[in-house]
């Protein structure tokens, strides 16, 4: 079995721009050869009427380089989000609890600093130090909401 994390959002594009640059991964190219995700799936008989407008013609996931973590799929839906997320990702980049708390915040803050350029939100700073705990929670550009512990 592998995994797959699905996002709904409204532009695909700018969800895969962010989010390569927010996880390292980098945007999925076409297999087989073929110049576009969508010139792929019309080759796998994917019905034309069953592809909306634009879709495929540029990268609509990303993949993990070193082939570590899991394929990121921005799924295009026509409504916004309205509600609070029932799932989040978590960029675990601390080290955990092992690691000595001033350096997993610079850790965390290395990857918020890289975040909020590409479009990110800051929604909260978790800082607890009595607690040993410090974490961010950001929103992607269309308001899904994500942690960097």
């Amino acid at each position: 079995m592998t995994l797959q994390v699905t996002i709904d959002c409204a532009d695909p594009r700018r969800m895969v721009a962010f989010w390569a640059e927010a996880l390292g991964y980098v945007p999925e190219p076409p297999p087989g050869g073929h110049r576009t995700w969508r010139d792929f799936w019309a080759a796998t008989g994917v019905p034309a009427e069953e592809l909306p407008e634009g879709a495929g013609d540029t990268p609509e996931s990303v993949v993990d380089p070193t082939g570590r973590g899991p394929r990121i799929w921005f799924q295009r839906m026509p409504e916004p989000k309205v509600t609070k997320n029932r799932v989040h990702l978590d960029l675990k980049v601390g080290g955990g609890r092992t690691v000595d708390l001033k350096l997993r915040t610079e850790r965390v803050d290395a990857v918020v600093d890289r975040a909020v350029p590409a479009g990110a939100t800051i929604l909260r700073t978790m800082d607890e130090p009595a607690m040993d705990y410090y974490a961010v929670v950001l929103a992607d550009p269309e308001g899904n909401e994500f942690c960097v512990v």
